[in-house]
């Protein structure tokens, strides 16, 4: 059960309900989705995984500590513990979203941060957090770079124009929507990434080109 693995049960069932039903799944236009409970987790979990960064190296500069932030509160981090909750077998969503379930589960998983903050408070959801979340706080000693500073960083260091991002393509429903963008430096390969927001595309698209030139595994 997704209570006894989250280590909380809903006083409001109704909550939980709303949290894991992806927009695709929603009939009526009366029925609610977890878009906006994943709106409000998505604030709720970077305020908790700030107060922790800030607690937990208390002699690093603002600009580390937003680096840890953007790894821990990122897609990839909440689709991490998604898995871990088992969401998949939980998670209610059309079957034609099924394919782009790693991003359905790190958004549901955002939902049920703010379906436990509505339901319990601040301090419960803070100790869900900490519980899952830290194990992936200890895992960095330095502060990560993420694939669009790394490329920036090494094409100012060769003297080389800043990376232009440009949106090739924009497709998918409000509720899934895939994004295409194309990053360029002058005498370097085009870089192609795609991702469910633009920023996650970028970063794709900066990645591709930090492979081509060996800097990144």
């Amino acid at each position: 059960m997704l209570p006894e693995k989250l280590g909380y049960d809903f006083k409001n069932p109704a909550l939980l309900e709303m949290a894991l039903m992806h927009p695709s799944a929603v009939s009526s236009r009366k029925a609610s989705s977890f878009e906006r409970l994943e709106f409000l987790g998505d604030r709720v979990l970077g305020l908790v995984i700030a107060e922790l960064l800030y607690q937990y190296y208390p002699n690093e500069r603002e600009g580390d500590l937003a680096k840890r932030l953007s790894a821990l509160v990122c897609g990839d981090a909440c689709h991490i513990i998604a898995k871990q909750l088992d969401l998949i077998n939980h998670v209610k969503a059309g079957a034609g979203d099924l394919a782009a379930k790693s991003a359905i589960l790190a958004d549901a998983m955002e939902a049920l941060i703010g379906a436990v903050y509505m339901d319990g408070g601040l301090e419960v959801i803070k100790q869900i957090i900490k519980r899952f979340w830290m194990p992936l706080l200890e895992q960095s000693i330095m502060p990560p770079k993420d694939p669009k500073t790394t490329l920036q960083e090494w094409a100012q260091g060769k003297g080389k124009p800043i990376p232009n991002y440009t949106l090739i393509e924009h497709k998918g429903p409000d509720h899934s929507p895939v994004f295409t963008i194309e990053v360029f430096i002058k005498g370097i390969d085009k870089g192609i990434g795609v991702g469910s927001s633009k920023r996650q595309a970028e970063q794709a698209a900066a990645k591709s080109i930090l492979e081509k030139i060996g800097l990144w595994n």
